[in-house]
């Protein structure tokens, strides 16, 4: 039976979930490059808005491989087989999440022409 939708519980999920992540090497290094990138982004010169925009753009990587890991993750359950259809799934995601790293670099390297 499934259980009742419940706020609470939803957000323990969630909790429980980013505890999972935190086990993946990725995931950690993409945390430690926007924990850096935030402290940066306070010394910076730019107006507030421009810091805000940079900051949101910080968390494109993190999104991404989230859907990556959780990718991956169903892709492991399913079989333990290789199986091309398997490595498609898993290296575009990867791909996504490398297409998220390049668009947060284009904007940071946007705003650093723009504003300097």
């Amino acid at each position: 039976m499934k259980p009742k939708y419940s706020l609470k519980n939803n957000f323990f999920y969630a909790v429980d979930g980013f505890k999972v992540l935190l086990k993946e090497n990725a995931f950690r290094l993409e945390l430690l490059f926007f924990v850096i990138f935030s402290v940066v982004l306070l010394f910076l010169p730019y107006p507030l808005w421009a810091k805000i925009f940079l900051f949101a753009s910080l968390f494109l990587p993190l999104i991404a491989e989230v859907f990556n890991t959780s990718i991956e993750k169903v892709v492991d359950l399913v079989s333990d087989d290789f199986h091309i259809l398997a490595k498609y799934a898993k290296d575009i995601a990867a791909f996504g999440v490398l297409l998220s790293v390049l668009l947060t670099f284009f904007i940071w390297l946007g705003f650093a022409f723009y504003l300097l």
